[in-house]
């Protein structure tokens, strides 16, 4: 039997070798993906299964991220070596607290270094504070000192720190192009901008097209709230969620920070509440698009590429105030029942 031709071999290593990063790259791909999306995790609600139920349950449908609106020990310890990414707030009634550096430090070493083995990402000081409320004075500040303290501890290259803003501090925000913050707001958030840009942190932002369908004069046309528009929109966009987050990113251009990144740190659609477009079969269908969408790469005039986005929220949280919408974002029941049957991977 003769050998083997050397050119043959050649051919069949080189065959081997692009088949082999053809599925490192799908693996990649598919971990990419699959980190692309969290889920906002609120106890605002009766009946709520145990900490540990919940992240076996973020395991059980492939959630690779998680935002926690506190620092739950109990549910830290239960995300204990789960690698599923977090975005952690500190609550709202801490916020003046973390002027003094000295808390800030101790805010760190208690919930962030103290949890090595869970995989904090983000860090968010305050949730849509607008520049008119009592503790905007405090953001700034306190995203410095949490820095500084993550600074201290090794931690800048692997935790980021972050606000999570509201679109109402945007003005102009349709054609996208024209976005921009509100003059009374521009002296709050661009000190905020500057330390973003300057940490390497991304902005956090709060994106519900919902919110822009609802009021009963809204000329938005529903498929394009759901993403099930075909490319009918005078700007050229495909649905709103693009169209809006393509207005912050114009924001920022304006403000100083065109590479500034942007986590889509919530999103989401009520499913009862009496509200216009608030049903069960809208929720399901945003959802389940938002997923496919972000999953696949978004592709608009100011972004290419995945997005970090936050669904909000993993229960029905029914000891919510008015409106009674806010009572109705879970994406599953209190007896860990899917509400909807969307697939996440």
């Amino acid at each position: 039997m003769g050998l083997p031709d050397m050119n043959t071999k050649v051919r069949q290593n080189h065959v081997f070798i692009v088949l082999l990063l053809l599925i490192l790259s799908s693996i990649a791909l598919q971990f990419t993906a699959v980190k692309s999306i969290g889920v906002c995790y609120g106890v605002k609600g009766d009946n709520l299964p145990s900490r540990q139920e919940v992240i076996d349950l973020y395991k059980s449908h492939g959630i690779g991220g998680m935002r926690i609106y506190y620092p739950d020990e109990q549910a830290l310890k239960a995300l204990r070596r789960s690698n599923i990414e977090v975005l952690l707030d500190v609550a709202k009634e801490n916020l003046s607290s973390l002027s003094d550096p000295a808390y800030a430090n101790r805010w760190v070493k208690n919930f962030v270094v103290a949890y090595s083995d869970v995989n904090i990402r983000y860090i968010a000081v305050g949730n849509e504070i607008s520049p008119s409320d009592g503790e905007a004075k405090y953001i700034l500040r306190g995203m410095q000192n949490i820095q500084k303290a993550i600074s201290a501890a090794n931690l800048q290259g692997k935790v980021k720190v972050s606000t999570a803003i509201k679109m109402d501090l945007l003005e102009n925000t349709y054609p996208p192009r024209n976005g921009k913050f509100k003059d009374p707001a521009t002296t709050y958030i661009k000190p905020i901008i500057d330390f973003l840009v300057n940490n390497g942190s991304p902005l956090l932002a709060n994106v519900y097209p919902y919110f822009a369908y609802s009021p009963p004069s809204s000329p938005i046309h529903l498929d394009f709230a759901l993403f099930k528009q075909g490319t009918n929109d005078p700007a050229g966009y495909q649905n709103l969620f693009d169209a809006m987050l393509d207005s912050i990113y114009y924001a920022l251009e304006k403000i100083g920070a065109p590479n500034l990144q942007v986590v889509v740190s919530e999103s989401g659609w009520p499913s009862d509440g009496g509200a216009k477009g608030a049903n069960v079969n809208n929720a399901r269908t945003y959802y389940q698009n938002l997923i496919k969408h972000v999953k696949g790469g978004i592709r608009t005039p100011k972004h290419n590429g995945p997005i970090k986005t936050y669904l909000f929220a993993m229960f029905d949280e029914n000891k919510k105030p008015d409106p009674p919408t806010e009572r109705h974002f879970g994406l599953f029941t209190p007896d860990k029942s899917p509400k909807y049957g969307i697939s996440f991977n």
